[in-house]
C-alpha cells in the first residue's frame, strides 16, 4: 500500500484506471477458471491486477486521502458506468462510481473531457463544481439540484434498485444507454442508485481530424515505464510496440461487443501526414527490424469512412452502419485506406508492414456492400492478400446459423461464402497459397446445439478444420450481456434463450471439434436424441466416403431476412433443404 502514497497529494486529483483490458477478463476465461498468464505484466506473470482493480485502487485513495478528489477512467469504469451484469459475480452491480467511493468518471476515449478538466481545476473552480462537462458521470444526493443546460434534453432510465427486482425493465435500460452512446446530440441520463442519482453527461462529438492528429501527435516515449526494464518483457508491449493505430470508433455495433460504447461508432480518422509521422518514428526505434506488426484500428477496414450527407447521420439513433444492410448514406469507399498502405510501404525502413486487426470481410463483398465500387473493394482485397498478411488471412463471421447472426448485427453467412470466392480467386491468380482462417463463438445468445451443429457441418463442408474458437464471454455494456441476464432482447423485449449452464455451453462448443475422436460418438448420440439423422450423415458418418479436406463447397440458402421464431423448428430446415438442391 505503500506505492499509493509515494507521489504525496497530488495538485489536482488523482486519475485511476484498471488497465486497457477489464480486469475481470484478463484475469479469469469464459469458463471462470483464474488464467495462467496476464499479457500485460513482465513476463506474462499472473497476479499483479487484483479482481475489480478500478475499485481496489480507488477506495484505497479514498481511505488514505479522503480529501482528494477521484477521477475514474479506462475501460472497466466506462463501460461499468450504469448498473450492469457482472458476469463473475454472478449479479448485479451498480454504477462503478457507488463500488470506487470515486467523485468522477470519465467514459470513452478520455482526452476532451480531461482536459477540460484540469483547464477549469487549474483557474480555481471546485472539484464539486464540475457538474457539467461531456462525457463525466457523477453521483449527487436525491435532494440536490442539477445544473440545468440549455442545450441537453433528459432522460431518467429505470433506477438500480427496480432493476434489481425486474430483469425485464434492467433490459429496457440498455436500449436508451446504446441509443445514447450513438447519437451525435445525445441525452443527459439519470438513474437512481439508493439515495442518490447517477448523472451520465453527454458524449464530446467525434473528434476532428486535427484533434485527434493532435493527441496522436504528443511526443509519446512508445515504451514501458522504465521501474518494467529489468523485470522481463510485457507480452501486450511485445505484440504493438511496431504498429499504428489509424483511427478510432466502429459502426458494425456487434451485439457482442462493447468497442462502439467506448469508442462510439463513427470513426475518427487520423491523418496520412499524422501517420506516416509516426511510421518515421517507429522505423528509427532501435530494435526495429523493418517490420510494422499492425497499420489498423478497432476493425481494419474504416479508415475515412463515414456518412455522406451529416445531417441524416445527426438524426440517427441506430447501432450499427452496416447491419442488416449496409447504410445507402455511408461512404465505405476503401480507396484512401489502400493508398495509406502503399504511401506507409514507400518509406525506406519498412520492409513489410502487415495488417493485424480484424478486417470486415463482408464489407469487401460487392453483393453485401453495394455502394462501392467493386474495383476498389478488389484492390483493397489484393493489395492485403499480396502485401500485408504473412500466410493467413484472419475474419470473424462468428457463425453460420442466420437467426443468431441476425441477433449479433452480423450479415448472412452467405457473404462469407461469397468473400471465399474472391479470396481463392485472387489467392490462384496471384499464387499466394495464403489460408483462409474464420473466427466462431458459440453459446451466444439465441445459440442452440443445432445450430452448432450446423456450424460444424457447414465449415466442414467448406473443408474447414476449426481452430479460432472461443465460447461468448457476457461483458457489460453488450446487448448480448444484457440478454443473457435478463432472457429479454433489449430493443424487443421478447424472450430470447440463452446457454447458461456448463453442460449446456461445452456441449455446444465441443462440435466445434467434431474432428476429434473423442467427440465423434457423442455428437451421433446428442444429434439422434433430438432427431437429426441428417447432420449426423454429414457431420459424423460412420464412413467417410472422400476426405472431407477435398469436398467443394455447395451453394447457400440466404435466410438472413426471415424473422427469428421461437419454435423449435426454425434449425430443422436448413440441411433438409440444402440437401434437395444437391
Amino acid at each position: 500500500l505503500q506505492d499509493f502514497t509515494k507521489l504525496g497529494t497530488p495538485k489536482l486529483f488523482f486519475g485511476v484506471t484498471g488497465g486497457c483490458m477489464d480486469p475481470m477478463v484478463s484475469n479469469y476465461t469464459a469458463s471462470k477458471k483464474r488464467r495462467d498468464k496476464d499479457a500485460y505484466t513482465p513476463n506474462g506473470d499472473k497476479g499483479f491486477r487484483p479482481d475489480y482493480a478500478t475499485s481496489v485502487y480507488s477506495s484505497i485513495l479514498k481511505d488514505k486521502f479522503p480529501d482528494v478528489p477521484v477521477l475514474i477512467g479506462g475501460i472497466e469504469a466506462s463501460l461499468r458506468r450504469v448498473t450492469h451484469y457482472d458476469y463473475w459475480s454472478d449479479k448485479l452491480l451498480p454504477t462503478i462510481l457507488e463500488t470506487s467511493k470515486a467523485d468522477m468518471l470519465v467514459y470513452g476515449m478520455g482526452e476532451q473531457p480531461l482536459r477540460e478538466v484540469v483547464e477549469l481545476l487549474q483557474k480555481g473552480v471546485p472539484f464539486s463544481s464540475l457538474r457539467t462537462i461531456k462525457q463525466t458521470a457523477f453521483l449527487v444526493n436525491k435532494d440536490e439540484n442539477i445544473p440545468k443546460n440549455k442545450n441537453w434534453d433528459d432522460v431518467e432510465i429505470q433506477s438500480h434498485e427496480v432493476c434489481l427486482k425486474d430483469k425485464k425493465k434492467f433490459a429496457s435500460n440498455f436500449k436508451v444507454i446504446e441509443q445514447e452512446s450513438n447519437k451525435l446530440k445525445a441525452r443527459r441520463i439519470f438513474q437512481g442508485v439508493k439515495d442518490r442519482t447517477l448523472v451520465i453527461n453527454p458524449p464530446f462529438p467525434t473528434m476532428l481530424e486535427k484533434e485527434i492528429d493532435a493527441s496522436f501527435d504528443l511526443p509519446y516515449t512508445r515504451l514501458p515505464h522504465p521501474k518494467y526494464n529489468k523485470r522481463g518483457p510485457i507480452p501486450a508491449f511485445e505484440m504493438i510496440k511496431f504498429s499504428i493505430n489509424i483511427h478510432r470508433g466502429c459502426f458494425g455495433g456487434c451485439s457482442f461487443c462493447t468497442i462502439s460504447a467506448h469508442q462510439g461508432k463513427f470513426i475518427a480518422s487520423r491523418s496520412e501526414e499524422s501517420i506516416l509521422k509516426e511510421v518515421d518514428k517507429v522505423a528509427n526505434m532501435p530494435d526495429f527490424k523493418g517490420y510494422l506488426s499492425d497499420i489498423g484500428g478497432p476493425s481494419a477496414n474504416m479508415y475515412k469512412m463515414k456518412g455522406k450527407v451529416q445531417s441524416i447521420c445527426d438524426r440517427c439513433v441506430a447501432p450499427s452502419c452496416i447491419s442488416p444492410v449496409i447504410c445507402s448514406n455511408l461512404d465505405t469507399s476503401h480507396k484512401p485506406l489502400t493508398q495509406l498502405y502503399q504511401a506507409v510501404d514507400k518509406h525506406p525502413k519498412v520492409k513489410k508492414s502487415f495488417i493485424g486487426s480484424g478486417i470486415r470481410h463482408d464489407m469487401l463483398v460487392p453483393e453485401f456492400n453495394k455502394n462501392a465500387d467493386p474495383k476498389e473493394l478488389d484492390d483493397y482485397t489484393e493489395e492485403v492478400m499480396t502485401k500485408h498478411i504473412s500466410g493467413r488471412l484472419k475474419v470473424a463471421p462468428e457463425h453460420t446459423s442466420d437467426p443468431v447472426l441476425k441477433l449479433m448485427r452480423k450479415p448472412s453467412f452467405q457473404y462469407f461464402h461469397k468473400f471465399k470466392e474472391r479470396f481463392d480467386k485472387i489467392n490462384i491468380k496471384k499464387n499466394l497459397k495464403l489460408q483462409l482462417i474464420p473466427y466462431f463463438i458459440s453459446n451466444h445468445p439465441a445459440c442452440e446445439v443445432e445450430d452448432m451443429a450446423n456450424l460444424a457441418a457447414e465449415t466442414k463442408d467448406m473443408g474447414f478444420q476449426l481452430e479460432q474458437v472461443q465460447g461468448f464471454t457476457p461483458t457489460p455494456m453488450t446487448v448480448a450481456t444484457v440478454i443473457y441476464y435478463s432472457g429479454f432482447h433489449p430493443y424487443t423485449l421478447k424472450p430470447t434463450k440463452t446457454p447458461k449452464s456448463k453442460k449446456e455451453k461445452d456441449e455446444q462448443h465441443r462440435f466445434f471439434f467434431w474432428y476429434k475422436k473423442e467427440n465423434k460418438d457423442w455428437i451421433r448420440k446428442t444429434l439422434n436424441k433430438v432427431g437429426r439423422k441428417d447432420l449426423v450423415d454429414l457431420l459424423v458418418p460412420e464412413k467417410e466416403k472422400n476426405s472431407w479436406k477435398s469436398i467443394k463447397p455447395k451453394d447457400v440458402k440466404n435466410t438472413f431476412d426471415d424473422a427469428i421464431p421461437s419454435s423449435h423448428s426454425r434449425r430443422k430446415t436448413k440441411h433438409k433443404s440444402r440437401n434437395k438442391r444437391r
